[in-house]
């Protein structure tokens, strides 16, 4: 955005604009007003900041013109649904709240999983102690006795899951950026508003000084057309002052463009790390929970090779050889 330029034409003085009717390249009275609204019609004026129309500066550049940053599209007010005027930069400071309050939503979200996993954990241990069919004997005793310990298992796996995601996602998305987080944002509110009111201040101070020097300028050309002789030296250096005057007010102007269009980027900045910080925050969940998928699959697969592995006729055999009573058996008996 070319600021600097745009805020030049309004709040200091064109060199041309200051010679005398008499002088070569001067200006009537009735020329100048032509150009003083053709300067009107060409340029707007928003929160003290002054703005070429689109339509008669087509050349206008935004200052990040490859992307849609901040501190090309928030310097105009809106308004709100209750119908009250709000700053684009105000915008940009509830969108940063708005983000934190989305952020505490997020690890209350994650706090709920936890105990979902806490819960599902204390079920699973408590069933993998359950003496149910404990007395299931030979190759099918066992994997049924495997398929019981890997409910406790799977339930280390999800209490170690549950505090992993304490640790590692709801604890940093409840600690980013802090409490201060809105305190800072109360700062740079403050300071936005009172650069506001320095910009509003040194703005009507540019006008008095512009109106001044026009008075000046019409008793000049008055005194020139009577007594159609050459401006004073005393004349000269009062136009000098006005033009300085004018000038350190228009400065003025562009730095507090300046610090508007840096905190804009600031909290751009800002809106960035928000975004990728809690992008790898859920990434780490679920790259948790893949995790514990993993490691569930390998409490399981001890079960599925013990039940591959069981064998009905082995199984038999085995309680034949504990059990029996003696090899010998009758022959040839009558009944």
């Amino acid at each position: 955005m070319e600021m600097e330029e745009s805020f030049d034409a309004e709040g200091s003085f064109d060199d041309a604009s200051c010679l005398s009717p008499q002088s070569p390249g001067s200006t009537s009275p009735a020329r100048r007003q032509n150009k003083e609204k053709e300067i009107k019609e060409t340029k707007i004026t928003i929160n003290c900041v002054t703005f070429p129309v689109p339509t008669s500066a087509p050349e206008q550049q935004l200052l990040k013109p490859s992307e849609w940053s901040y501190c090309d599209y928030f310097w105009a007010d809106k308004r709100d649904p209750q119908g009250a005027t709000v700053s684009g930069f105000e915008v940009l400071l509830q969108k940063q709240l708005k983000g934190k309050q989305m952020q505490k939503e997020m690890a209350e979200f994650i706090r709920e999983r936890i105990k979902i996993e806490e819960e599902y954990a204390k079920n699973l241990s408590k069933l993998s102690m359950f003496p149910m069919a404990a007395q299931e004997e030979g190759t099918l005793g066992e994997a049924w006795a495997q398929l019981k310990k890997s409910l406790a298992d799977e339930a280390e796996v999800h209490l170690k899951f549950s505090s992993k995601l304490q640790s590692e996602v709801e604890k940093p998305l409840l600690t980013f950026r802090g409490d201060n987080f809105k305190k800072d944002m109360k700062k740079y509110d403050h300071h936005i508003a009172d650069l506001r009111k320095q910009l509003v201040s040194r703005y009507a101070a540019v006008e008095k000084a512009r109106k001044a020097l026009a008075d000046r300028q019409k008793d000049l050309e008055v005194k020139t057309q009577q007594l159609e002789i050459k401006l004073s030296n005393k004349t000269e250096e009062d136009i000098k002052k006005a033009r300085r005057k004018s000038t350190q007010a228009g400065q003025m102007g562009k730095w507090a463009s300046w610090e508007l269009t840096i905190s804009m980027l600031s909290l751009l900045l800002l809106e960035v790390e928000r975004v990728e910080t809690i992008q790898q925050l859920l990434h780490q969940y679920t790259t948790l929970r893949h995790e514990t998928d993993m490691f569930n699959q390998s409490t399981m697969e001890p079960v599925d090779q013990l039940l591959q592995s069981v064998d009905p006729a082995k199984d038999r055999e085995l309680w034949v050889k504990e059990h029996k009573t003696g090899d010998l058996r009758p022959v040839d008996m009558d009944i």
